[in-house]
């Protein structure tokens, strides 16, 4: 003990966040007891949602980045809020998207939201009134056009587009993975 005291203060300092009652990583034993996740179940910077997912810009303005931080160099800036964007990866609060071209990423997550939007690819569609390709046209969207989904239920999905309610078939429009059921 009395060399301890003799120490410098940085070295005491040291000695006791070494020594110290002060956070450890969690280990398997610990995260079991606890019931938090170990690091081989759920990678840093992981939310647990799956992957990939979609999202929607948030802002009229975002940066896409080459990595995952400010240090990185802006290598396009998106200038649409609403666009649907694909999150193929996560570190800490970086998200690595994928746009509709297959242009991909690193985004902040404050810069997404969780609404699910579609836009319309291709050539112009016809928002149908039902589900089904017979089913009349309520209207005409163009190819690049934003909206909102409100729900995806075999193959089709209903579409809000400026005030105007209708389903497309996910192969229209970019925003859902195949398949996919949104309620």
């Amino acid at each position: 003990m009395f060399r301890v005291l003799r120490l410098s203060l940085s070295c005491l300092l040291l000695t006791v966040l070494l020594l110290g009652d002060g956070p450890r990583p969690a280990t398997a034993q610990t995260a079991a007891q606890t019931g938090a996740p170990t690091d081989a179940a759920l990678p840093p910077g992981r939310t647990g949602l799956p992957l990939p997912r979609f999202a929607s810009l948030r802002a009229d303005e975002v940066n896409l980045r080459t990595g995952p931080g400010i240090r990185y160099p802006i290598e396009w800036v998106y200038t649409r809020r609403g666009m649907p964007l694909e999150i193929v990866g996560e570190f800490e609060t970086w998200r690595r998207i994928r746009d509709w071209q297959g242009t991909e990423g690193w985004v902040h997550q404050s810069m997404l939201t969780g609404q699910r939007s579609a836009l319309v690819v291709g050539k112009q569609r016809s928002l149908r009134r039902g589900p089904e390709p017979k089913a009349p046209a309520v209207a005409l969207v163009d190819a690049g056009v934003v909206g909102e989904i409100d729900s995806c239920e075999a193959g089709w999905c209903r579409i809000d587009v400026q005030g105007f309610a209708g389903w497309l078939r996910e192969d229209e429009f970019y925003g859902v993975l195949p398949g996919e059921t949104i309620e």
